[in-house]
């Protein structure tokens, strides 16, 4: 099991989710993603992800414009 923490705070829609998409690409079963955000955008966009491609998913709100979004395999 490994833990990959990507920092993609600063960085608008869709580049954090396109970064998650590859990192979750070179994940294996129960490796751990987390993801750092500060895009509003992204709150809608890594659900909508989530939701469509079957990903485990975990969001966290830590502040008005900072989100964790952590992905479980």
């Amino acid at each position: 099991m490994a833990a990959q923490t990507i920092d993609a705070r600063n960085m608008r829609c869709p580049m954090p989710l396109l970064l998650a998409k590859r990192a979750l690409l070179q994940c294996a079963e129960g490796d751990v993603l987390s993801v750092l955000v500060s895009d509003p955008a992204s709150w809608r966009d890594f659900h909508a992800f989530a939701q469509a491609s079957g990903e485990q998913m975990s969001a966290v709100q830590e502040s008005e414009n900072e989100f964790v979004y952590r992905f479980d395999r």
